[in-house]
């Protein structure tokens, strides 16, 4: 049976996607693996304790979820195989009898970064924790009426919960970008991930970009990370809008793998949107 790594425990979005994406192979047989962080999910994939894994990549409201960007360029063996986008409606799960009574709020980072404007609006004074996922406090809710955790309906139900608000999210547009990785490439698909890191002269990251542009290759974002050994060092994640095997794109790439220091394709994919 082939293994399927996520971010757990049981509840999270990520299992959600992870749920989708056996929906959408249903002549594949997969094992849910939940690990406690993202880089163990990324890590399990890049060791080949698992064949594939879900992860968050980027979200509409928040950005990116820096974790994920900073695995994929420390694990080379990671290559993305398919984009799944998700809409994000949080819910507030409680056993308190009223949303005021709430002195303890528990989520991802991310989560609590996404309904920041509705907890300063209902839960001023209440302190908020961040926690490896969504789920992770779940298990406290019944025995704490002062906690409440930001998580998905479909976590409430699973630990038979209550949910006192949903949805929470500040904003209705809300949702996340998950990447499906493997170890093996992938060449199929109208979009395409990659990061570089530049050489220490000026004009290198200009340089970098005009390459794409000479070529006709428009670039859907371009997102900065740091490199981790020293000070003012970046890695650059871009996207673009070409497949990696277009005569286009492999003119640039190789003009590109002259001028970077670092060159990281992380391969070409479609994403799917669920509604």
């Amino acid at each position: 049976m082939n293994r399927l790594a996520f971010l757990g425990p049981t509840g999270t979005w990520s299992e959600i996607v992870a749920m989708i994406y056996q929906e959408l192979h249903p002549g594949e047989d997969w094992q849910l693996c939940p690990h406690i962080t993202i880089p163990q999910v990324l890590k399990s994939v890049a060791t080949a304790e698992a064949e594939l894994a879900i992860v968050p990549v980027e979200n509409s409201v928040e950005g990116s979820v820096t974790t994920t960007l900073d695995g994929m360029w420390q694990w080379e063996e990671l290559q993305i195989q398919q984009a799944i986008v998700l809409p994000i409606r949080h819910a507030l799960i409680s056993c308190a009898t009223a949303i005021k009574d709430i002195a303890l709020v528990y989520s991802h980072r991310q989560a609590l970064s996404q309904c920041e404007q509705w907890l300063e609006q209902h839960l001023p004074h209440a302190q908020r924790i961040a926690t490896h996922s969504t789920t992770d406090m779940l298990s406290q809710v019944q025995t704490d009426p002062r906690i409440a955790v930001i998580a998905s309906p479909r976590a409430a139900s699973l630990h038979h919960l209550p949910i006192l608000a949903c949805p929470i999210n500040d904003y209705r547009d809300n949702c996340t970008c998950f990447w499906v990785l493997a170890r093996s490439p992938h060449h199929a698909g109208r979009r395409t991930s990659l990061a570089f890191s530049v050489l220490d002269r000026p004009g290198s990251l200009v340089a970098a970009l005009e390459l794409f542009a000479l070529q006709g290759i428009n670039l859907s974002r371009i997102e900065s990370r740091p490199s981790k050994r020293g000070l003012g060092e970046y890695i650059f994640f871009v996207d673009v809008e070409a497949n990696v095997n277009d005569r286009q794109m492999q003119t640039t790439l190789a003009a590109l793998q002259n001028i970077t220091e670092t060159l990281k394709v992380f391969g070409s994919y479609d994403t799917i949107y669920v509604q």
